[in-house]
This record gives structure tokens, sequence and C-alpha cells, in this order.
């Protein structure tokens, strides 16, 4: 079912969520069919979006789902990052359509997580892929990237965004 995407100011955003347990793996498929249809509704809409995280979505649980080129399920993910160096770009979010904050990331990053059949998986990430994942796993802590903006003249609109 597709599902509203709570939006910047939303005080349910800022809120950590929850660790997935046992009691909460009946809800699963439904929540996780609820991530897809609403990642795609939003795809049709706006021709963007790779991944979402359950808090945007009012699920206040530890659970992202990503498509690229297959469906992707990270239940109670945990991230590392396995070296120090980061860059800058420019990030943007479907919690606030058309607005993009410059903020700063780690290059690299591994996340350890339960897949959508509950087997334990770790993943290396790099480059766009690691941005990615690491702006998807702030939501699950009630961090939006407007939050870490690199200063207060980090704020784009979408149309601008072709000017940097």
């Amino acid at each position: 079912m597709i599902r509203e995407i709570l939006k910047l100011g939303n005080p349910q955003l800022y809120e950590p969520s929850e660790e997935i347990v046992e009691e909460d793996f009946g809800f699963l498929p439904e929540w996780i069919e609820d991530l897809h249809d609403t990642l795609m509704d939003y795809r049709k809409k706006y021709g963007a979006g790779r991944a979402v995280a359950a808090p945007q979505i009012g699920i206040k649980k530890r659970l992202l789902y990503m498509f690229l080129d297959k469906p992707y399920v990270f239940i109670n993910p945990v991230m590392r990052f396995p070296d120090n160096e980061k860059y800058i770009l420019l990030d943007d979010c479907m919690s606030f359509p058309g607005l993009i904050v410059k903020v700063e990331r780690y290059k690299r990053a591994d996340i350890s997580y339960l897949d959508e059949n509950l087997k334990p998986q770790t993943m290396h990430l790099e480059g766009d892929l690691s941005e990615l994942l690491q702006h998807e796993y702030d939501h699950l802590n009630g961090i939006l990237s407007t939050m870490r903006a690199v200063d207060n003249k980090s704020f784009y609109l979408e149309q601008m965004k072709r000017e940097f």
C-alpha cells in the first residue's frame, strides 16, 4: 500500500526508531510491501528515489528498503566506517522534495543487517551507495540531512542543483 511520506518538520522524523524484535516478524511482509509501493510511487511522481526508511512512512522500526537492480531489505542495520575519508556532496530527501542540502559523508561504509529472510548479511559500500545508506540509516536515528548541513548556507532549491 502506498503510504504518505512524512515531511520536513514532522516531529516523528526526529525520533529514534526501535529495533525489530521477534513479535514484529509477522508485520515485516506488509511493511516491506508498503516501503516498496511508496518508493515506486515516489519514483513515478518525481523521477527519483532509490531507498526509503520505515520512519519516513510512520513505521518507527529499524527497517530500510532499497531498490536498485533488485530489492534490498535491511532489518536492524548497523553501520560502521572502515576509515575516516569523507567527501562533500549535495543530498536530497523524499521528506523534503525540491530541497538540496550540502553535507559531508564517509566515502566508505560497511552495513550489517538481517535480510528479508532474517539471514545475517554484510555489505561493503562505496561512493554514492555509501552516501545513500548513510542517509537512510540516519533516518533510523531521527537525523535528517538538514541537520548535517555543512554550514547555514548549504541549502538549495532543486532547480539550482545544475549550477553546482
